[in-house]
Formats: structure tokens, C-alpha cells, sequence
């Protein structure tokens, strides 16, 4: 099975062609650009150069994976609608999973693990995870020193002794966790993280904003008095 792994939940731009067999999935190709503000004109272009590095025609997909946050409004928009476009064009079917989980699953770990994203407004995205990989809360979004709290209170039986993402540095001292180098979503960590789901129907593509976007409609048209 050839899948189109997607996502533009973080600072990274990722597009990749992953072989899934028996054995697991394989990365055939990737292209990851890491610039938060090109996601809608640098993503396609890299569906196309990973086919192409892959030797694949796109009509040869079985399926498509995308992250579907918890990120940015605009750059989350901006991937998940790439996704559905070429799932609408190939007619292949388009499984969304948490950039979240994905990370998680991009990593090697014995232990439980965190996974924090930028949230920006002084928050991190986060969700927890046990020793198998399995996410046991999340995604939510907090500020650090509340997750940091949670880590010796609620969270405290899971173990957690490391950290992921690309914040996770940022914030390693605070939460006492041993940083992992995995600060973005992978192509492989995409596919493991929608694995399960991958042949069945495809679940609904729901951006995970967590909270509503910055920009609003205005009220109204503002007054002028006369000078």
C-alpha cells in the first residue's frame, strides 16, 4: 500500500510517499520546508517532487494521511484542504490524525512521553502518552507551567521521563523531561498514527483548532463624527 503523508500543523512543511507492508511502514520519499507561512504554496509542489523521487504516478495511492492539528488556523487550513483536494482529484480516501500523535509515534520510547507543540499566546498544544505509545489525554492546550503541574499531579502515574516536539527544548527545564529529537511530524510517524484506521472508512476530516481563530468579523462599521 502506497500512502500520501501530509502536514503543516507546525513550523514543517512535511509531504512524503510511505510503502506500508507487514513489516511496518517505509519512507520511499519526503520533502520537509520549514517555514510556517508558505504552507499553501509549497505544499503541492512537494506532493508532486516526493511522487516524483518516490517513481510513482500519484493514481498510484492507496490512500492519504494528514495532521490535523491541534496548530494554526491559517497553515492547519491550509494542509487538511490540500489533503481533500487531491483525496476529491485521485479519489482515494483521506484519514486525518493528531500532528500530536503523530510525533509520538515518530519516536522510540520505553517510557511515558509528552508532546508539546507551539500554541502561541504563551501555550503549548500537548497530549501524554503511556510506554506503549498509547495517548491517555490530549490534545489540549495549556500554559507550559500548567502542564508542568499536571506532570507531578494527574499525570504522574504515566511515568513521563521525555519530551517531544519542537518546543520541547524550550520548555525542557520546566517540565524536568529529557528532550527527544523529534521536534516535528515525519511521513512514517504519520502512517503509524492512522495505521489502524488505513483500508476502513476514513474518519471525518475535523481540524483540531482547540480555540476559536484570532481574526473576527467586524461588529460593525465604526462611527465618524464630523470635524
Amino acid at each position: 500500500m502506497l500512502v500520501l503523508a501530509l502536514d503543516t500543523a507546525t513550523p514543517a512543511i512535511t509531504a512524503g510517499i510511505v510503502a506500508l507492508a507487514d513489516s511496518g511502514p517505509r519512507l520511499l520519499a519526503e520533502r520537509v520546508t520549514l517555514d510556517p507561512r508558505a504552507a499553501g504554496e509549497l505544499l503541492t509542489p512537494q506532493v508532486h517532487q516526493v511522487a516524483e523521487a518516490a517513481g510513482i504516478a500519484l493514481a498510484e495511492l492507496a490512500a492519504i494521511v494528514t495532521g490535523a492539528g491541534p496548530g494554526p488556523f491559517t497553515s492547519l487550513r491550509a494542509g487538511m484542504v490540500t489533503a481533500a483536494a487531491f483525496g476529491h482529484a485521485l479519489d482515494k480516501p483521506v484519514h486525518p490524525v493528531s500532528t500530536l500523535d503523530a510525533i509520538a509515534a515518530g519516536t522510540s520510547h520505553d517510557a511515558g512521553l509528552l508532546v508539546v507543540t507551539d500554541a502561541r499566546r504563551r501555550e503549548v498544544y500537548w497530549s501524554a502518552y503511556d510506554a506503549a505509545g498509547r495517548n491517555v489525554t490530549g490534545p489540549r492546550v495549556d500554559r507550559p507551567d500548567a502542564v508542568a503541574e499536571l506532570l507531578t499531579g494527574e499525570l504522574a502515574g504515566l511515568g513521563i521521563t521525555q519530551v517531544a516536539g519542537h518546543v520541547a527544548a524550550q520548555h525542557a527545564e520546566l517540565f524536568g523531561l529529557a528532550v527527544l529529537d523529534a521536534a516535528y511530524p515525519t511521513p512514517v510517524g504519520l502512517v503509524r498514527a492512522a495505521e489502524s484506521a488505513l483500508g476502513g472508512e476514513p474518519a471525518p476530516l475535523t481540524p483540531l483548532y482547540l480555540r476559536r481563530p484570532d481574526a473576527v468579523e467586524p461588529a460593525g462599521r465604526k462611527r465618524v463624527s464630523p470635524a
